[in-house]
């Protein structure tokens, strides 16, 4: 629907829309509610040259619209792990978006109780920390009319994308399955994980507070960042410029100390 892929790999749950022949970090983009691997279609471009952008695409849109949906999450982990096991020849990070934050959440904590190699850093946006939870009542079983109402006083998508019958009878089943992932899905409370988290939310979303982002800090026992920046819940849009290149500078490569390596002290403190 949005385009086709400039490169796509073997595992068709990820698409590269630039090819890197030796990157150094692999950036894991997980999409919103009813979006795929097209969300991050602009990405390479305002990242460095040597940072791969692997969007994930699940089943059932864009390039894999034949595919059966998912609705649970338990269905998306065994898949989305073997692809963060298969980038183990360079360092990765993770981002994700609304219901695409809740994913990479809950796979990096898979990851890291089966003793799996985590990412450099994980990405959240525009969802609030696990241990909250959304803040409205599911929709996700109402009938069309009113979940599609539903969906957009939410700010879940453009409210005219419902006028158009051919793009509804397309984006709805994708709709209703992606907000059946994220409200059949119960948070297990559980260790914080060694994973620095960089938390992003809109100024104005409705939906979404810097409070309820900032509750993020409590899943990790690394370093946590929170930024607030211009828009609404869609942000990652309108400020994208900013977005990425707060990203960047915290993917930048560090440099190494000069003389006799320090050990490196544990620490709880946050950014």
């Amino acid at each position: 629907m949005n385009g086709r892929p400039v490169r796509t790999g073997a595992n068709p749950w990820v698409v590269r829309w630039r090819h890197v022949p030796r990157p150094r970090l692999r950036l894991f983009c997980f999409p919103y509610a009813g979006g795929g691997a097209a969300v991050y279609r602009e990405w390479p471009a305002l990242l460095p040259e040597d940072i791969e952008v692997c969007a994930i695409q699940p089943p059932g849109r864009e390039n894999r619209s034949g595919e059966p949906l998912l609705d649970r999450v338990e269905q998306h982990l065994p898949p989305l792990m073997e692809v963060l096991r298969a980038a183990g020849d360079v360092p990765y990070a993770t981002f994700g978006h609304s219901l695409g934050a809740m994913v990479s959440f809950e796979v990096v904590r898979r990851l890291h109780r089966e003793g799996g190699r985590l990412p450099t850093r994980m990405f959240v946006s525009g969802r609030p920390a696990p241990q909250i939870g959304p803040s409205y009542t599911p929709i996700h079983e109402l009938p069309d009319d009113e979940f599609c109402a539903s969906v957009v006083r939410l700010n879940g998508t453009d409210a005219d994308l419902f006028t158009h019958p051919e793009l509804a009878a397309y984006f709805v089943p994708i709709l209703r399955a992606d907000f059946a992932v994220s409200e059949r899905h119960r948070h297990a409370a559980g260790a914080a994980l060694p994973v620095p988290v960089t938390a992003y939310c809109g100024a104005e979303d409705p939906t979404v507070s810097a409070e309820a982002m900032a509750g993020w800090a409590e899943q990790t026992s690394a370093a946590f960042a929170l930024r607030v920046l211009a828009g609404d819940h869609f942000f990652l849009r309108s400020a994208r410029s900013q977005l990425l290149a707060d990203v960047a500078h915290h993917l930048r490569p560090r440099p190494a100390p000069a003389g006799r390596p320090q050990p490196v002290p544990t620490s709880t403190c946050k950014e």
